[in-house]
């Protein structure tokens, strides 16, 4: 019990620490998913247990030995010619834990040289950015259980290459009326190299906490997660003035009562989804990400950006997850997600 006591102390402690990093700028990719579940359910973090593997790389604290010898493949479409490819495995072992190790590379198209007037040398060059990461998750009572990602981050952005280490650290509890519980601190690290400045770029920390719970006489589970919690404010004033927010008269912004400013910041941390099986091979998924849709929203289209969804089928041993997440009037990614386990194929 001591011992148990102890790792979950080690946990807390790191999470303070690192309340100081909040900061996003070169690493941002390291918040972005390339599960079609994650994708389809606000793109935050799942507290939800099972034996999908494609849900632990930002919630390590759901590793369990379920996902032994499962395997994941995700593709993205991301906007133009940018696409996203990753690759997950799972592997227990019976006296130190459950692993999952993945691969995450994000290419982001060849570009053109150009001179400061903008006329080209017909010379290309490319972008992308990539992670490698192992995560391990233990049980440590029927309600408790706790889990760790090890991850290494590169860009080679043309010559520029730049290099990081980072650390997440999870927890998920199980109450006596089945909700599911995360709380999950990401990107606990800094910068090893770059060549390109003088000062090191921060990592992304975020902290986020979320819960679930599956109906009982209905096949629905809701999902609510509360993103940035190491941050309150994630409004910012926006230069172009698209929504009117400054007095022409004065140039001042425009004051809004106390009851409009706690509702806007509150609502910005808030990410809602729904699951709903219908049978055993069919699922239908549903988010709502307001923070999204705030951020990247246009005041003339707003359209349905902040908006996700997805389905999944099982086909023969495998289960094919789609999703789509309407990030921006302009375009929408679409996320493909394939997972099979290979103690499937073996013959009994």
């Amino acid at each position: 019990m001591r011992k148990k006591l102890y790792i979950l102390l080690v946990f807390l402690s790191l999470t303070a620490i690192s309340f100081a990093q909040q900061k996003d700028g070169t690493y941002n990719f390291l918040n972005m998913t390339s599960s079609s579940r994650v994708a389809a359910l606000g793109g935050t973090i799942v507290p939800i247990q099972g034996s999908d593997i494609q849900t632990v790389v930002s919630n390590p604290s759901l590793i369990n030995p379920k996902m032994n010898n499962s395997i994941s493949l995700s593709y993205v479409d991301y906007y133009n010619d940018i696409n996203i490819a990753s690759i997950q495995y799972g592997r227990t072992f019976d006296k130190i834990g459950s692993f999952v190790a993945s691969v995450q590379y994000n290419d982001y198209g060849t570009f053109y040289y150009a001179d400061e007037t903008g006329i080209q040398d017909n010379v290309m060059f490319s972008v992308s950015d990539y992670i490698i990461n192992i995560g391990w998750g233990r049980q440590l009572n029927e309600r408790l259980s706790i889990g760790s990602n090890l991850k290494f981050a590169g860009l080679q952005y043309e010559n520029n290459a730049s290099f990081a280490l980072a650390v997440d650290v999870a927890a998920t509890y199980v109450n006596k009326d089945n909700w599911v519980f995360s709380l999950v601190a990401r990107n606990i690290g800094s910068e090893l190299y770059n060549n390109y400045q003088s000062f090191r770029s921060e990592l992304p920390f975020k902290m986020q906490v979320g819960a679930s719970k599956k109906l009982e006489h209905l096949p629905l589970t809701f999902i609510f997660v509360y993103d940035n919690l190491q941050r309150w404010d994630l409004t910012y004033d926006d230069p172009l003035d698209l929504e009117n927010n400054y007095d022409p008269m004065t140039g001042e912004m425009k004051k809004k009562n106390k009851i409009d400013e706690l509702s806007e910041n509150l609502f910005r941390h808030v990410v809602a989804a729904g699951e709903l099986n219908l049978g055993k091979n069919l699922t239908l998924r549903v988010g709502y990400n307001y923070g999204l849709r705030q951020n990247m929203k246009s005041p003339t289209k707003k359209g349905a950006v902040g908006l996700s969804y997805g389905v999944a089928i099982n086909v023969y041993k495998f289960n094919i997850s789609y999703s789509r997440s309407e990030m921006h009037i302009h375009g929408s990614p679409n996320f493909l997600t394939i997972t099979t386990n290979l103690d499937s194929f073996k013959k009994h």
